[in-house]
């Protein structure tokens, strides 16, 4: 059986959510993320991403890890590439070309978009007052956002999904990249076609379960 190695309040939800679209089986054993511990280092501390036996199977200390028979897999986009190759069809790419628009598609996600994406998570709030400091940032990332956005509200737009005209994996993968910026509510209604594909991605039933899931953890 898969082990997802993993809380479901980290990168494993790409994992979680399309193993959910597939109907595929796992294991999760809930790794947290060591600075969210107090002391990760004590005894009795939660299994994290310091701890030696993890550090076993994660030399890099970083959630989340797969485990499919004698494969031990890191990176999330990889794992969620690779399990729908694999196991997920229609997730997964029917041919050569799909696989490297799925493969271009998720890695624009990961450079153009995420790392900006997460300064809004990390400190946009809404309803809630940010330092200048921290509002500063935030339109800075906001702004540097426009444009890999565009990319995507046009190839939306044209096209209704990433990759094939269907829901697959390159769907997961950059929706739960761009959830990262979606409290920004003004940054997002800039982009219709990608807002509504968004709610669309997030409405589907496999979503919605990893979602309670993950709600269920604790913060």
């Amino acid at each position: 059986m898969l082990t997802i190695y993993g809380v479901t309040r980290s990168r494993a939800s790409r994992i979680i959510w399309l193993c959910h679209e597939i109907g595929l089986s796992y294991r999760q054993v809930p790794v947290i993320q060591a600075y969210r511990l107090t002391d990760p280092d004590a005894e009795g501390a939660a299994l994290n991403t310091r701890s030696p036996a993890f550090l076993r199977i994660s030399p890099q200390g970083a959630i989340p890890v797969i485990q499919d028979g004698d494969l031990t897999l890191s990176e999330s986009l990889a794992c969620t590439l690779y399990l729908a190759r694999k196991y997920g069809q229609p997730f997964g790419p029917v041919d050569a070309t799909e696989d490297a628009l799925m493969l271009q598609w998720s890695f624009y996600a990961c450079t153009s978009i995420e790392p900006d994406a997460l300064t809004i998570l990390f400190l946009h709030r809404a309803g809630q007052t940010q330092s200048g400091a921290d509002q500063a940032a935030i339109a800075n990332a906001a702004e540097r956002l426009v444009r890999p956005l565009s990319v995507l509200e046009a190839h939306l737009a044209r096209n209704g999904h990433m990759v094939g005209g269907r829901f697959t994996v390159a769907d997961i993968n950059m929706a739960e990249v761009v959830r990262y910026a979606q409290s920004h509510g003004e940054l997002i209604e800039q982009f219709p076609a990608l807002r509504d594909w968004l709610a669309d991605c997030q409405a589907r039933p496999a979503f919605q379960k990893m979602w309670k899931e993950r709600l269920a953890e604790p913060e």
